[in-house]
C-alpha cells in the first residue's frame, strides 16, 4: 500500500507572513513597524501648555496623543474641563471631529467659545451612562471615515445602567462600572488605533482613605473607575490645584477669576513619568484662558543663558546681545519675535533636550515643591 504523501511547506518570508495573517483576519492586524502603524504617535493635539506639552514626550514638543486613550484627573476646580475645552479647540483646528460626552449637563456653549471651540461643529451628547458612551463610540468609530477626539466629562460621574434602574443602597451595584469598563476598554481600544481617533477621559481625584500610613503618604490619591482603564491609558495626566491666597488669579476688583494649577504625569508610555509643570488657568470672564506665556519663565530660570539680579533677569541671546527685564516687563518683552525665539530655544534646551541628556540632577525635572498638595 502506498504512504500517503505529505505536502511540505515552504519558508515564508516576514512579508508573506504579515500578508497571510491580515487576510485571515480580513482586515490589516500585523504592521511593518518601519512603515505607518496604529501603533506609533505621529501627531499630537497642543493642550494650551506649552510647558506641559513639552514635558510629556521624552526628547520632543507634544500634546495629548492621537490615536491613544489619555485621562486628565484632578481635584475639584483644577482647571479639567478647561483644559478639555481648549484641547477640543486645538483638535477641531486640526480637522478632527469632536464628540463630547457630558455626564454632569454643566457645559455652558458661551464657556467652549471663550475657550476656542467651534459649538457649532462640535457633537454634544449627555453621557446617560457608561455603557451608552461606550457603545456610542463603537458606532461612531466604525461610521465615521474622519478622526474623532472623544471627551468623556467625567467618568466619575457616569452611572451604569443598574445604577439608574436600582436603589441608593451603593452595595448593590459595587465594582459594576469597573467591570463594564474592564470589557468596554477591551473593545474600543484598537479601533481607536487604527482609526487614528483619540479617547480624552476626565476623571476626579479622590483621597485616598486608608488605615496604612505609608500607602496613603506614597499614593494621596486616586481615580474612580477601577484598574482595567489604566492599563488602558497611555497616558495620566493629574491636576491639582495650589491653595493659598497668592496661587489666586484676581480681576481688578479683587475678585477670584482663577488659580494656579500643577501638572503632573502620572502615568506616560512616552518616556515623562512623574514630570510636573506649573502654570495658572483662568476660568472666569471672558478672557478664558491658559496663562501660558507667563509660565514659560518659570520654565527657562535653569538656564545658564537666564541669570537674575534682584528684580531684573539678563537673557543672553546666541549672537552675544543680551535682553535684561523684570518679571512685570516679561509678557511685553515676548512681543519681540527676538526675544521670543530665544525663549522658545532656551524651553527646548531646558525642558526637553535636557531631560533626554539626563544632563542635569532628576530632582530638578520631577520636584517642583515636594508631595501634592
Amino acid at each position: 500500500m502506498a504512504k500517503a504523501r505529505t505536502q511540505k511547506a515552504g519558508k515564508l518570508s516576514i512579508a508573506d507572513m504579515r500578508k497571510l495573517i491580515n487576510k485571515k483576519a480580513g482586515q490589516s492586524v500585523a504592521h511593518d513597524l518601519n512603515q505607518e502603524n496604529p501603533t506609533e504617535v505621529n501627531e499630537w493635539i497642543p493642550t494650551g501648555s506649552r510647558w506641559l506639552n513639552s514635558i510629556i514626550c521624552r526628547g520632543k514638543y507634544a500634546g495629548i496623543p492621537i490615536g491613544k486613550i489619555t485621562e486628565i484627573a484632578g481635584l475639584s476646580a483644577s482647571g479639567k474641563s478647561y483644559m478639555a475645552a481648549q484641547i477640543a479647540g486645538n483638535a477641531q483646528k486640526m480637522g478632527i471631529d469632536v464628540v463630547y460626552f457630558d455626564s454632569e449637563s454643566a457645559i455652558d456653549p458661551d464657556f467652549l467659545s471663550n475657550a476656542g471651540c467651534d459649538v457649532e461643529n462640535l457633537l454634544y451628547i449627555q453621557a446617560k451612562s457608561v455603557e451608552f458612551v461606550l457603545e456610542t463610540i463603537e458606532e461612531l468609530l466604525a461610521s465615521n471615515e474622519n478622526r474623532m477626539l472623544f471627551i468623556w466629562d467625567s467618568l466619575a460621574m457616569t452611572p451604569a445602567e443598574n445604577d439608574i434602574e436600582g436603589d441608593f443602597n451603593p452595595l448593590s451595584s459595587m465594582a459594576v462600572v469597573p467591570r463594564i469598563l474592564s470589557k468596554g476598554f477591551k473593545k474600543i481600544t484598537v479601533p481607536i488605533a487604527n482609526s487614528q481617533s483619540t479617547l480624552l477621559i476626565l476623571n476626579q481625584l479622590k483621597t485616598n482613605i486608608t488605615s496604612n500610613i505609608a500607602e496613603a503618604r506614597l499614593e494621596p490619591y486616586f481615580t474612580p473607575g477601577g484598574k482595567a482603564p489604566v492599563y488602558a491609558y497611555s497616558m495620566r495626566i493629574w491636576l491639582t490645584a495650589r491653595r493659598g491666597k497668592a496661587s489666586y488669579i484676581y480681576d481688578d476688583k479683587g475678585f477670584r477669576v482663577g488659580t494656579e494649577v500643577k501638572a503632573k504625569i502620572k502615568k506616560s508610555r512616552f518616556g515623562s513619568d512623574g514630570r510636573e509643570c506649573t502654570f495658572k488657568i483662568v476660568w472666569a470672564g471672558e478672557d478664558v484662558k491658559i496663562q501660558d506665556e507667563e509660565s514659560w519663565l518659570e520654565a527657562i530660570k535653569s538656564s545658564p543663558h537666564l541669570t537674575n539680579a534682584g528684580a531684573w533677569f539678563t537673557m543672553k541671546h546666541e549672537d552675544g546681545t543680551e535682553d535684561k527685564f523684570q518679571t512685570k516687563t516679561w509678557a511685553e518683552k515676548l512681543k519681540d519675535d527676538k526675544f521670543r525665539n530665544r525663549v522658545f530655544q532656551l524651553m527646548e534646551e531646558e525642558v526637553i533636550l535636557r531631560f533626554e541628556r539626563k544632563d542635569a540632577d532628576a530632582k530638578e525635572f520631577y520636584d517642583i515643591d515636594g508631595e501634592d498638595e
